[in-house]
């Protein structure tokens, strides 16, 4: 009934699984019955069968059977011919014919994209059962599962990740509205991290920390946050609408720079509020800190909940907190509103892949998915989706040792480098205030011999290629993971021992600290909120002529991507001399128009 197929296009797809399952039963039987009987017969029989049905590719709807491959040389083998058997069904009308294809050495679903249920991975399952079929593709993206991947990438990465590079196909399931894989694995990962909802993000922490104060801040609330939180903050700022309530952290001269927040101050923060006839919407705190400094979140938390405010926690730098005895908890396990993590960091996703993970019933469900559909791409990446499924597998197969190796390493090497003279490792001591400091994060100066964190970075990378994670004005921090070998360890304490060899008998007159006795923003004052900052009308202006001026932009060294000068702040003698200085010292500076920082724009109100 060829009419009737043109007008439903979908009983085509139901009349080929009628005839799959009951026009080659002689056929199944036949094959049952060799499975049986012979390992090889099988062998021989599937490869001459392929060639039949590659040779005859329009009677393969009517003899279709699903060939499970379990690990063999001919799932491999077969591997590299995919694409080009596609492509020959491509050139002939297959449109219909939606046959399922081992892409490697592991099974094939029958039916794709719905992972079955209780799977371990329900994304990556559905994923590869939908990359795994044999259908004529007339959607996105237009490298069409690889066909036309450009040659250059290609040879970089293979073809692979490009036929796994798949737009949303409703077997994937829609991301704004999971029914599907996409739920399965959110919910898997909402038990694992301890979550009432757990949602993926694609667009990284960034995306989380702006969806995380939409949703509890509307124009012209107040937010409570340290001055030093990530610069996705301040932007969350500008699109809610939000009134900044500073918290100044902790600061160290001799590190030169800020820990976290104590109890003490988020409670005044909240009070002066109340004085000034105001109630927080939210309270933002960022823990761990890049360099790994744990504020006491359990206390805030208490605090928070006292007085019905949600609390949010930028936890970009501790996905992998609670799932080892000797690390912190987690911002979850603390009490925290929402959390939002960096999985792709000390975690083993896909870079810019994140999760938003919510409790409690202080915070709106219903806004927190309104606002992840504003901020996120609507087509987004299912590799990346897929990575965030992957890495809660990897967790959950010993979630409470899987640190065990990573910690020890950490501890070992921490203890080879305070050793070494000349060389200090950052403990908790500097930041008493504060319960704990990441064992995983190893922040080391080398102001005792004579070098900058910058200076000392630029050796290590060239001389030793030891690469890091942070370069700051008098430290580096180097983090320790689920992948770091015990080589790579003895490469960067060896690189601190020829370090402090070389340099320790050099007399250098050690650099002044007073220009860093305190934060380059300690003395910021508001004057425009950062959305009416955003909004106003500009100017350039001389650097230099700068100083009083309200700022128009923001500007930050990154990383960390801390921001000195935010717009709507007044800019500073002090503000300013730190910028040009850490500038000179090898610091990227962003947010800023002007690269050379010879001039700036400002606010011309």
């Amino acid at each position: 009934m060829p009419h009737l197929f043109q007008v439903f296009p979908s009983l085509l797809v139901s009349s080929n699984r009628a005839r799959a399952f009951t026009e080659p039963i002689v056929f199944t039987v036949t094959l049952k019955i060799l499975i049986s009987s012979s390992l090889n017969i099988v062998m021989i029989c599937l490869h001459f069968s392929s060639k039949y049905f590659t040779a005859n590719p329009m009677s393969f709807a009517k003899h279709r059977v699903s060939r499970h491959c379990k690990r063999s040389r001919i799932c491999s083998s077969r591997e590299r011919s995919i694409i080009e058997t596609g492509n020959k069904h491509d050139k002939r009308s297959t449109t219909g014919n939606t046959r399922t294809v081992a892409m490697d050495d592991d099974l094939i679903l029958d039916s794709p994209g719905i992972a079955p249920q209780g799977s371990p991975t329900p994304l990556v399952t559905a994923l590869k059962a939908s990359a795994g079929q044999d259908v004529a593709t007339f959607h996105f993206p237009g490298h069409n599962r690889g066909r036309a991947a450009p040659s250059s990438l290609a040879q970089l990465i293979g073809i692979r990740p490009f036929l796994h590079d798949l737009s949303t196909v409703p077997e994937l399931d829609n991301l704004f509205a999971p029914k599907g894989p996409i739920l399965e694995a959110q919910k898997q990962a909402a038990k694992l991290f301890g979550s009432s909802e757990t949602w993926f993000l694609i667009g990284g922490t960034t995306c989380g920390n702006q969806a995380a104060i939409l949703a509890t801040c509307s124009p012209g609330d107040s937010l409570i946050l340290p001055r030093n939180s990530h610069i996705s903050v301040f932007s969350a700022m500008v699109l809610s609408g939000a009134l900044p309530k500073y918290i100044i952290p902790e600061y160290d001269s001799s590190w030169d720079f800020a820990g976290g927040i104590t109890t003490s101050q988020v409670q005044c923060a909240i009070k002066e509020l109340e004085n000034e006839g105001r109630k927080a919407a939210a309270v933002f705190v960022t823990s761990p800190t890049y360099h790994g400094i744990c504020s006491n979140l359990s206390k805030i938390s208490q605090i928070c909940h006292s007085q019905k405010i949600p609390l949010i926690v930028d936890e970009a730098h501790g996905a992998h907190l609670g799932f080892h005895p000797q690390l912190p908890a987690s911002a979850l396990q603390q009490g925290a509103d929402l959390a939002v993590q960096s999985t792709h960091k000390v975690l083993s996703s896909l870079t810019q892949s994140s999760m938003l993970h919510m409790s409690g019933t202080l915070v709106d469900r219903e806004r927190i998915c309104k606002c992840l559909q504003t901020l996120q791409s609507t087509s987004p990446s299912y590799l990346l989706l897929a990575s965030l499924d992957a890495v809660r597998a990897q967790l959950s197969e010993n979630p409470e040792m899987i640190f065990s190796q990573a910690w020890e390493l950490a501890a070992e090497v921490r203890n080879l480098i305070k050793e070494i003279p000349g060389i200090s490792v950052l403990e908790y001591q500097s930041f008493s205030s504060f319960p704990m400091i990441d064992p995983l994060r190893l922040t080391i100066s080398f102001w005792q011999l004579g070098l900058s964190g910058y200076e000392a970075n630029e050796i290590l990378s060239r001389d030793y290629g030891v690469i890091c994670e942070l370069v700051d004005t008098r430290s580096i921090a180097y983090v320790i993971n689920l992948g770091t070998s015990r080589e790579h360890a003895q490469r960067l304490v060896s690189a601190m021992k020829d370090l402090s060899a070389t340099f320790l008998p050099v007399q250098r007159v050690e650099e002044s600290a007073e220009s860093t006795n305190c934060l380059p923003f300690v003395d910021s004052k508001i004057c425009l909120s950062p959305r009416e900052a955003f909004f106003a009308r500009k100017k350039r202006v001389n650097i230099r002529h700068s100083i009083g001026e309200i700022c128009g932009e923001l500007i930050c060294p990154y990383p960390p991507g801390i921001p000195v000068i935010i717009p709507g702040e007044i800019v500073t003698e002090r503000a300013l001399d730190y910028l040009l200085r850490v500038k000179i010292e090898g610091a990227v500076i962003s947010g800023a128009s002007d690269p050379l920082l010879s001039s700036m724009i400002v606010c011309g109100v």
